[in-house]
């Protein structure tokens, strides 16, 4: 698990905490239409993804708990699926209404999931927001900081376990440049961006591709058709 200073530590939930606000705010502007589309996570609708953010701070005890009222989710077979029929199984218990409500109402605290750290919760909610709105064509533009904060961790755990839940793109061999912050990594010819576009691919989401420009923008797109 990561270490950070409380400094460190005062950022990243600065930074979470300023996405639910923005999250929460988009979300109780959306139509009964806007709320069943589908979103960048295949398979969920924006219902599905924002009933997910509202489960950012369960315990372990909190999962089990639901596990036990909910034995179905687990019939799926892999980590991937639970999340989903989880995610599902949420949406149809709280209403739209309950969902902003939940999301806001989680603004101040710095409880975050088992088992993982408060990136991956910096990390959800950053790319989460895009998924709803990208596809809607809303704007709720990344802050450059924190999404800086979120590509290093996905960049530094992309071989762990951390990253088993997004589809793995071929990101190897290019040199990944923020065009709106202070942030780059790995080698080879330059895909260069806005962090957020950046974030999206390194989280297995194509749709990061029509903002990248450089040398190996152009061949990333050629195989980002293909997972490996």
């Amino acid at each position: 698990m990561t270490t950070m200073t409380p400094d460190e530590a005062d950022a990243v939930w600065s930074a979470i905490d300023d996405q639910r606000e923005r999250t929460a705010a988009l979300l109780e502007q959306l139509t009964a239409a806007q709320w069943d589309h589908p979103s960048l996570c295949e398979g969920w609708t924006v219902r599905h993804v924002a009933a997910h953010l509202t489960t950012q701070r369960e315990r372990i005890r909190d999962a089990v708990a639901f596990v036990v009222r909910h034995p179905r989710i687990l019939r799926g077979g892999s980590l991937n699926a639970t999340i989903h029929d989880s995610a599902v199984v949420q949406a149809g218990v709280l209403s739209e209404r309950e969902i902003v409500a939940t999301i806001r109402g989680m603004i101040g605290s710095r409880r975050h999931n088992a088992f993982v750290t408060p990136l991956e919760t910096l990390t959800d909610i950053l790319v989460h927001s895009q998924d709803i709105a990208h596809p809607l064509r809303l704007g709720l533009d990344l802050r450059p900081a924190a999404g800086a904060m979120a590509a290093t961790r996905r960049w530094d755990t992309r071989g762990t376990w951390l990253a088993t839940v997004n589809r793995r793109l071929a990101l190897e061999g290019y040199h990944l440049t923020a065009t709106d912050t202070a942030w780059s990594r790995g080698q080879g010819p330059e895909v260069a961006g806005p962090v957020g576009a950046l974030l999206l691919m390194l989280t297995g989401r194509p749709a990061g591709l029509e903002q990248l420009t450089g040398a190996g923008a152009d061949e990333l797109r050629s195989v980002t058709a293909r997972p490996v």
